[in-house]
């Protein structure tokens, strides 16, 4: 049966997973997930919720308009980077076109700051991306924060949401939590509890 994906109002009802606060490449996995009862979301669906949630994250501008083209770009990277925090969680080696897609966008864009003048401040540094590179921008940005995570001290945080049909990443930020929100937390302890119940009705 396919899934049904929802609109962007489910996003109220299912919070940004615990260390997205810390790690936008985390959210940015998460933009899509599957959810109960054959339904899924997508935040990346169209250029409108793609560019909404680029604004959200700081990473454009309210001047830059985003097309299909952009938006896919962003659904083809979110699967590497979902593939690579896949493999980490499970411990396998990462897939060859997930690393050399997140090199490649971290390779995309300079990496550091442009020297500018201009009569009003002087000197200064600047981020130099023309509007036409701004997904670019944002992709370099969220590769590198994808890297940061994947190979820095929170690596071994990360973590696959433990109720089943729900497919989100998180950091395991209280002990031994493996749920991404409360309410794939309370499926996952109702679900326990159901199985307690009719293994003990047998």
């Amino acid at each position: 049966m396919e899934e049904a994906v929802v609109t962007d109002i489910t996003r109220a009802a299912l919070p940004p997973a615990p260390g997205a606060d810390r790690y936008r490449s985390l959210d940015f996995a998460d933009t899509a997930a599957t959810l109960p009862a054959g339904q899924a979301y997508d935040l990346l669906a169209a250029p409108d919720s793609a560019r909404s949630w680029l604004l959200a994250h700081n990473l454009t501008s309210e001047e830059v308009r985003l097309y299909e083209l952009c938006a896919g770009r962003m659904r083809t990277l979110r699967g590497h980077v979902r593939s690579l925090f896949a493999a980490r969680v499970d411990g396998t080696a990462p897939p060859e076109a997930a690393l050399r897609a997140v090199n490649d966008a971290l390779t995309a864009v300079p990496s550091a700051p442009l020297l500018a003048w201009d009569g009003a401040q002087g000197l200064r540094r600047v981020e130099s991306h023309p509007t036409d590179q701004a997904v670019n921008h944002a992709l370099a940005i969220l590769a590198a924060d994808a890297a940061d995570l994947l190979t820095g001290a929170d690596a071994d945080l990360l973590a696959a949401c433990g109720s089943a049909p729900c497919d989100r990443f998180l950091l395991r930020t209280h002990g031994r939590r493996h749920w991404c929100s409360t309410r794939c937390g309370d499926r996952a302890r109702a679900a326990r509890a159901y199985a307690r119940r009719t293994g003990a009705s047998e």
